[in-house]
């Protein structure tokens, strides 16, 4: 008799399949950075700890990353966080969040070659990511379920797939809303087993480089340790190589669904010139923001009821009517956003992204506030399946779902997606009240430069996950996590093959590190005596600001007026940080807001800068973004006899399509600190994209060059 295997994964209301020996949670084994020897930099005494190799992130790339070092036989690693138990991978998700790989089920036809195309042409992607995303996709995705994340499979072994947005095959899967989390759970478990140190609770503060130019260290800021204490609030780490896997800079936007505690650290990264690549380029969608959860998937083909209220939650009203009036238009738009999710430009004109506009419209333009409600069916008291598009009824039919409202829909449909926030933090029964949503952003398709390898232009540097703008300007969904374990598997490939040096030795590790410890110290320094000499510690109203201005002035509906206005104010909040930021110094978390908002500052600098380059260069409409053109069209009615007539929306929505313009060429930004300008100087070039690599199938020449050098170069 076998035993069973059904036990819950780490209880995260995720149960599935796998073997109990996997399911006992391994201990982290976390890194003590007062057992390191000190060196004394800038006047400071600092632990530095030593390694080859240090892994920032612990999410599914960066666990990912650490422990194919250790399969490929670097060793000699360490893992910093700044909270562990923080960030996207392990606290975000959808009603079905999705996994993309090649199709390993089935009589479909498909190949390495043909999904390198589907990522290619997604536009403003090289070719060479696209091909290594595609060739380890089974790879990285196998070695998941070998570690006992429960990818649903048939009786044959079979991994069944679905269809996904942007994607002609069906290579999707899903372990439920919490896939990420699930990947998470079990590379965290290998990579204890693995005996890899995590330095917990440290804040990035900055990249240490050698003399020429080579990674050298990182500096934390330790927010663990109480100020006064002799312990020292900085930690050093000497090192030949970063992977850097701090997620997206979720911390530029106010109106995001990130949660709270992923912020990103890609301003440390700009400061030590690392190059940029992508970073106009942003995914917006639908999301409840109490708690913050992508409502895709079935939240939207239940139908429920739109409604806005004024910022006090009066004045209630059913908004989607003011433009769309034909009810069986409307019904059949809010169902397709379950599955065309993210705002799409494409789909504005006449589409489902209508939706996110409207709602957009309600929050931004008109100051109110929106809200789902699964309680009552949108316009009319009963609900109506005959007025649906074909493809709504037909799928609604197949649900058994024709009747009641929209909760009793959805119970029938996905009770877990009701039971989902009865468990959140703050609590939502949709049963008895209304959740409220905007249009948020999800994730940054752009990022820090990286080649084939997922190194960057700085020798030794290597940005995974979301931190590596990898992508290009549409997606499948489910790319995201993918790309995630091939860029962490391939940059740990390149590390363990070709960069196996020691590290900088002492004396030229504190040459490098001085400058960079020396601008830490003192910034910490005037900051807390300019709120010791009575100035109010401003940390947390410039983060809620610059976050605010973001969000207002250059997410999902920019402006060439919009961005500068937000640009002109970003740089004049960065010229006079020094002198502005003022943190009281018996806070931890106020000193380490000083380093925080600085990051924030310097991303939203060189993106907004990015923004506006990407409009002079001529730029339109893309991707999951509305840029106001003033020559350009509103979107149509949509329907009926008026379809090309243009809706009565504010200007600011009009536009115009890319159409695949700029397909063709990637933005490439870069931060000079030096300079006349306090705030820096960001700077941009215009390339074309990397193709895909032509074949080299013949055996004999892969198989010399592979016991050559492992065909890594």
């Amino acid at each position: 008799m076998t035993a069973p295997l059904t036990a819950p994964l780490d209880n995260d209301a995720n149960p599935g399949l796998e073997p109990a020996h996997l399911e006992q949670a391994d201990q982290v084994v976390l890194g003590d950075p007062d057992a390191a020897p000190r060196l004394t930099i800038a006047g400071q005494e600092i632990p530095v700890v030593a390694a080859n190799t240090v892994v920032v992130g612990t999410g599914s790339a960066g666990y990912c990353a650490a422990d194919r070092l250790w399969e490929f036989g670097q060793t000699d690693v360490v893992m910093v966080a700044d909270k562990i138990n923080a960030g996207s991978s392990r606290n975000a998700g959808s009603d079905k969040q999705t996994y993309y790989k090649l199709t390993l089920s089935g009589g479909d036809d498909d190949s390495v070659h043909e999904m390198a195309q589907t990522l290619f042409s997604g536009g403003a992607m090289d070719g060479d990511n696209a091909l290594a995303e595609a060739a380890l996709s089974a790879r990285g995705f196998l070695r998941l379920c070998d570690l006992g994340v429960p990818f649903p499979q048939n009786r044959y072994g079979e991994f069944i797939g679905y269809k996904t947005d942007h994607d002609p095959r069906r290579r999707a899967t899903s372990v439920g809303p919490y896939t990420s989390r699930s990947m998470v759970a079990q590379l965290e478990k290998k990579v204890a087993r693995n005996g890899t140190p995590v330095y917990d609770e440290c804040r990035v503060v900055d990249l240490v480089r050698a003399e020429d130019g080579q990674i050298a260290g990182l500096l934390v800021f330790r927010t663990d340790v109480k100020p006064g204490s002799e312990q020292s609030p900085y930690l050093l780490f000497r090192c030949t190589n970063i992977v850097y896997a701090t997620g997206g800079p979720a911390g530029i936007y106010a109106t995001r669904v990130f949660p709270n505690g992923q912020w990103g650290a890609s301003g440390a990264a700009y400061r030590a010139g690392v190059h940029g690549k992508n970073l106009t380029e942003w995914q917006f969608g639908l999301a409840s923001i109490k708690p913050r959860w992508n409502v895709s998937g079935t939240y939207m083909q239940v139908i429920p009821r739109f409604v806005s209220t004024d910022a006090d939650g009066n004045d209630e009203r059913e908004f989607l009517t003011e433009t769309i009036p034909d009810y069986g238009r409307l019904v059949s738009l809010v169902f397709l956003k379950g599955y065309q999710w993210p705002f799409d430009i494409r789909k504005a004109r006449d589409g489902s992204s209508l939706i996110d506009l409207l709602v957009y419209r309600e929050t931004v333009v008109r100051g109110r506030r929106v809200f789902l409600d699964f309680r009552s069916n949108p316009v009319q008291e009963t609900f109506d399946p005959s007025a649906l598009s074909p493809e709504a009824f037909e799928y609604l039919e197949r649900a058994g779902v024709l009747f009641g409202t929209p909760i009793e829909r959805l119970r029938r449909m996905n009770e877990p997606a009701y039971q989902f926030y009865l468990g959140k933090n703050p609590y939502v029964d949709l049963e008895k009240e209304m959740l409220e949503v905007d249009v948020c952003a999800q994730h940054n398709n752009g990022g820090l430069l990286v080649d084939a390898w997922w190194q960057s232009n700085v020798p030794g540097f290597f940005p995974v996950g979301e931190a590596g703008g990898a992508h290009g300007v549409y997606r499948p969904g489910g790319a995201a996590l993918n790309s995630g374990q091939v860029g962490a598997t391939r940059a740990a490939r390149y590390v363990s093959a070709a960069r196996t040096d020691a590290p900088i030795g002492e004396p030229a590790f504190v040459a490098a590190a001085e400058p960079v410890v020396s601008d830490a110290v003192g910034l910490v320094a005037r900051a807390t005596e300019r709120a010791a000499a009575g100035t109010p510690d401003n940390t947390g109203d410039l983060l809620r600001e610059v976050q605010a201005l973001m969000s207002e002035k250059a997410g999902p509906v920019r402006s060439a007026a919009s961005i500068d206005e937000a640009l002109e104010q970003v740089h004049s909040w960065l010229a006079s940080y020094g002198e502005l930021i003022s943190a009281d110094g018996t806070s931890r978390r106020s000193i380490n807001r000083t380093f925080l908002v600085r990051d924030i500052l310097v991303t939203s600098y060189v993106y907004l800068s990015a923004m506006r380059d990407y409009v002079a260069h001529g730029g339109r409409s893309r991707g999951s973004v509305l840029y106001t053109d003033p020559s350009g069209e509103l979107p149509q009615v949509g329907y009926g006899e008026r379809a090309e007539q243009p809706l009565e929306l504010p200007e600011l929505f009009r536009f115009t399509l890319d159409g695949g313009a700029l397909d063709g060429e990637i933005q490439e930004a870069s931060y000079l600190t030096e300079g006349v300008d306090p705030a820096g100087t960001p700077e941009f070039r215009w390339r074309p994209v990397r193709p895909i690599p032509a074949d080299d199938d013949f055996f004999e020449n892969v198989w010399r060059d592979f016991r050559e050098h492992g065909n890594v170069y």
